[in-house]
């Protein structure tokens, strides 16, 4: 019977990692419904794909704008802020890139669309396990 129980709890234990969902953020900026995905939950050391989807006012997915990711560590004690960027490329009807976040601790995601002469910003912060 404990054999069953330990089985079981596992199994549990495997399924959850299995099936773990990435991280949601919903922003509204300069007349944009901007989702952005990050595969991970919570972001990791090393590679995390972000992915970004782009609605109008009318709600037609945006797929002709430039989208980069701005990324940065802020100061510590005996260590300089670190600021890294990457350009997302559009794959169907979104915009994905790889962020390679070096350390741990609290991180500031700034994704920056640009349509025409129209910028607009979605600011968010993570922390990285």
């Amino acid at each position: 019977m404990k054999r069953l129980i330990l089985c079981a709890i596992i199994f549990l234990l495997i399924g959850s990692i299995a099936y773990a969902k990435g991280m949601e953020i919903n922003k509204k900026t300069g007349g944009y419904d901007v989702r952005v995905y990050l595969e991970k939950d919570p972001p990791v050391i090393g590679d995390n794909q972000i992915t970004v989807t782009i609605k109008d006012a009318a709600g037609k997915v945006v797929t002709d704008a430039k989208v980069r990711v701005d990324y940065s560590m802020p100061a510590m004690p005996g260590m300089p802020p670190m600021n890294y960027k990457t350009d997302a490329a559009v794959q169907g009807n979104e915009y994905r890139a790889t962020m390679k976040l070096s350390m741990s601790g609290p991180w500031n995601i700034a994704v920056k669309i640009t349509r025409g002469s129209k910028r607009a910003t979605v600011k968010f912060n993570i922390d990285v396990r």
